[in-house]
């Protein structure tokens, strides 16, 4: 191929469209839309998260189980001459460290990593990417990962992943997650690290000039900026808290009986504070209550607010998780963020499929 060719497929790129699996909130669309993206449509089975999908990401919303969904749900929503990208990140729990060790394994869940390749071999999209907890690579020759990427190398893809430290990403919180990417166009990869240890983006940069908060209330002007009642025990403890202290600095009489035996010193952080000057712990969907992690306030005798909780997860403050967020549900609007891919993310493997794109050449495509 001629060098100006070459040099004339860098300069532009075609139009690149996402189908986002197992899509929650958005998160990962949101992402990917940042950077240019057309997110055509979203599937996931919580039909609660359709408002958030749809009106984040200009995109329609189809509540419906992955075992269900067949190419002809899939591939007629792709342009023709568009780059066409299948994305997706199974329920990470029957992934995590805690399931490995659980002897009632939810097998159907482990399933859903096997749906999620059929549809890649129905469809046969340019590019696939996936998002999942770290544990789920630690079976990678004879697990559940292993055959997925098999099945991708046997369609002809060109398979990479990689265990990603969020915080190297410009994403405040010390998340750990596996990142797959996947093409038929040639060699892929991420972008190298956009961030080190010295510039990583903290719990001040991210909460800090948020309105402070007591316990149970909610800021006038921000209805998701909103936080737990604590009972008056749960309260005594939070005071007994120092700054980046956990349960360990409480005098005996207010432990727990489980953390006074010999397993309990391992949930070292549970009824901990965030560290202002050092990104947040990973965000779950339990992150707005002080006895599930370190997600105290810094300062403040509470736990983070839901706002908080979004911020570090990188949702702007813009972005929309219920229709009337006067109402809003703390135990609902937790589980959509400690589920979601953090946005910043989506922007990251979006960035790395722009650049793979761009370095491939013009007849490939």
């Amino acid at each position: 191929m001629p060098h100006s060719e070459i040099q004339k497929r860098r300069g532009r790129l075609p139009k690149i469209e996402v189908v986002d699996l197992f899509c929650g909130i958005g998160g990962l669309s949101y992402g990917m839309k940042s950077k240019g993206f057309k997110i055509l449509t979203g599937f996931d089975l919580d039909w609660t998260c359709q408002y958030a999908y749809e009106t984040n990401n200009e995109a329609k919303f189809v509540y419906k189980d992955i075992r269900e969904v067949q190419k002809e749900d899939i591939a007629p929503l792709y342009s023709k001459k568009a780059i066409k990208v299948l994305a997706g990140c199974a329920p990470c729990q029957p992934f995590s460290s805690y399931a490995f060790k659980n002897k009632n394994k939810d097998e159907k869940k482990y399933n859903l990593l096997y749906e999620f390749g059929r549809l890649v071999k129905e469809v046969h999209p340019d590019i696939v990417t996936m998002e999942n907890v770290p544990a789920i690579a630690s079976f990678k020759l004879q697990s559940v990962l292993g055959d997925f990427i098999k099945g991708l190398e046997t369609e002809g893809y060109s398979v990479f992943f990689q265990v990603v430290y969020c915080p190297d990403y410009g994403i405040p919180q010390t998340r750990k997650r596996l990142v797959l990417l996947a093409s038929r166009l040639g060699m892929i990869d991420l972008i190298p690290p956009t961030h080190y240890k010295e510039n990583y983006v903290t719990v001040r940069d991210t909460i800090g000039q948020l309105p402070p908060l007591k316990a149970g209330e909610c800021c006038p002007t921000d209805a998701l900026h909103r936080a737990r009642t604590l009972s008056p025990l749960n309260m005594r403890r939070m005071l007994a808290t120092p700054y980046g202290g956990s349960w360990k600095d409480w005098p005996e009489d207010l432990m727990l009986e489980c953390h006074k035996k010999e397993g309990g010193k391992s949930f070292g952080s549970v009824y901990g504070r965030m560290v202002w000057d050092e990104p947040a712990p990973t965000m779950t969907t339990e992150c707005t209550g002080i006895g599930n992690g370190r997600f105290g306030h810094p300062e403040q005798n509470r736990a983070i607010s839901a706002r908080e909780a979004a911020l570090i997860q990188t949702f702007p403050a813009t972005y929309k998780f219920f229709p009337n967020e006067q109402e809003i549900s703390l135990t609902k609007a937790s589980r959509y963020i400690g589920n979601a891919v953090p946005p910043k993310l989506g922007e990251v493997i979006a960035e790395s499929i722009k650049i793979h794109i761009r370095n491939t050449p013009y007849e490939r495509i």
